[in-house]
């Protein structure tokens, strides 16, 4: 099976050429698979990134599909070995760029759903599962339970109970509990060891429906949150205060649902707006700390719930971005 890291395609030819993996779905040589959306940005911004959603691919900067396996996606990053590493149909599960699955890890059958999943810098694998026993889990590459933190969720209804979790350097975990309005920083223990609430009037209360989604640590120690029904993004510094914001009086309606969220090494910060059905607002877009938008990716027939970004204008830029 041929790779999609053959060089010499020439431009002047066009030669068609995919390779079929385990998957069955084509995984496309840079230059040659279907365009999906459109990207649009005055100053000239293009990148390329990984979607997950309604659909789990590689986009490159010039909206051709790089990469494509079938089903509904949940997490997802692309790992420094090139692999990608997705939440898929209640699984972690490894990708080549060839569509072969070299690392797989299916959601225990007590609880109900795997969202969060992250590659750690051990090696080991982080999920967390929702449901009768809410919980982080550190994967080894064997398979093998390493770690295993209790969650403690407000609600009983497994969708509800958590969204994109990540861990911090000093081995804690954050964790956004939706109808907790809250981000919980746990301990190995499953111990909470402090709350960034997000019902706080300044915010609307909780009659905003201000439900965290993301939770991401930034170079500050500040932690970026995007509140899902309550159409925000929001800074929160160590203790909880708000120090920046932007909602849809900022972007002119683009905010509907944002879930996923990405803190670039430039300070902007690129945002998913899972549930935007308008056909003239983005799927995604880049703004910037004085709240302009610079980066806007349209496609009426896609959903994403979260979004990584590889590169910018032929630039990689994953080393210096936080998501």
């Amino acid at each position: 099976m041929p790779s999609i890291r053959t060089p010499m395609i020439q431009a002047s030819f066009l030669i068609a050429f995919f390779a079929c993996g385990q998957s069955g779905t084509p995984v496309y040589a840079q230059a040659d698979g279907p365009t999906l959306g459109t990207q649009k940005s005055e100053s000239g911004i293009r990148h390329s990134f990984l979607v997950t959603g309604s659909i789990t691919a590689i986009i490159g900067e010039d909206n051709r599909v790089q990469w494509q396996v079938p089903g509904r996606s949940r997490d997802g990053f692309v790992l420094p070995n090139g692999n990608v590493l997705v939440s898929i149909e209640n699984s972690a599960r490894e990708y080549t760029r060839d569509g072969e699955l070299v690392f797989q890890y299916k959601l225990d059958p007590v609880n109900k759903e795997l969202g969060t999943v992250v590659r750690l810098q051990g090696g080991n694998t982080m999920v967390v599962e929702r449901g009768a026993k809410p919980r982080i889990l550190e994967i080894t590459p064997a398979g093998e339970i390493a770690v295993d933190v209790p969650l403690q969720p407000d609600t009983n209804n497994a969708h509800m109970q958590t969204r994109m979790a990540r861990k911090l350097p000093n081995g804690d975990y954050l964790v956004p509990h939706l109808l907790g309005f809250a981000v919980k920083q746990y301990d190995p223990q499953g111990n909470v060891k402090r709350t960034i609430k997000t019902d706080l009037a300044e915010l609307g209360g909780r009659a905003e429906e201000n439900w965290p989604f993301t939770a991401i640590l930034l170079k500050s120690n500040n932690i970026l949150v995007n509140l899902t029904h309550g159409n925000k993004t929001v800074e929160f510094d160590p203790t909880g205060k708000v120090v920046w914001r932007v909602d849809n009086s900022h972007v002119a309606g683009r905010f509907d649902d944002p879930c996923g969220a990405q803190r670039l090494g430039n300070g902007n910060t690129v945002i998913c707006s899972y549930h935007q059905q308008a056909p003239d607002k983005p799927r995604a877009f880049e703004i910037t700390r004085e709240k302009q938008v610079v980066w806007e990716f349209l496609s009426p027939s896609v959903s994403l719930h979260e979004i990584h970004v590889l590169t910018t204008n032929g630039k990689s830029i994953i080393a210096s971005s936080r998501k």
